[in-house]
């Protein structure tokens, strides 16, 4: 864990977060300054620069991203979802925590266009939005 990193505090609960799934090598989380209704981010529990740093980066966050795209399609209705994790600040990394953005799609906004579109209502009612999304069925 890495004390100044936003994530690491994130997955050691330092920082609450409104988590939609773990498991022993990942924690997916609503992001708070979303693109669309329902976008997570899924990161993984141990410190990676990004998403190339270490070959086995990706496995570890395989299993949510898997679970988080089946979560935000059948709770939320997204016809389909974008993944996207940037490796660097020129690529657009902020957070230098490897991460992938879970982002759903809906039919109203289809294409690549409208994932760099914010939708200026994804981030109303995201406590709502979260307990919807961990409810049990």
């Amino acid at each position: 864990m890495s004390d100044d990193c936003l994530f690491c505090r994130i997955v050691a609960g330092q920082i609450p977060s409104r988590q939609v799934w773990s498991d022993d090598q990942a924690v997916a989380f609503l992001d708070i300054g979303p693109w669309q209704r329902g976008h997570c981010l899924v990161v993984p529990r141990r410190h990676l620069v990004d998403g190339t740093s270490q070959a086995d980066a990706w496995r570890e966050v395989a299993d949510g991203l898997t679970a988080v795209a089946r979560l935000v399609r059948q709770r939320l209705g997204a016809a389909g979802v974008n993944f996207l994790s940037n490796a660097g600040a020129v690529a657009g990394q902020e957070v230098f925590h490897f991460h992938v953005h879970v982002i759903p799609r809906y039919e109203d906004n289809p294409g690549m266009s409208g994932l760099v579109r914010r939708d200026p209502t994804a981030a109303q009612d995201l406590d709502g939005l979260w307990a919807h999304l961990t409810a049990l069925e």
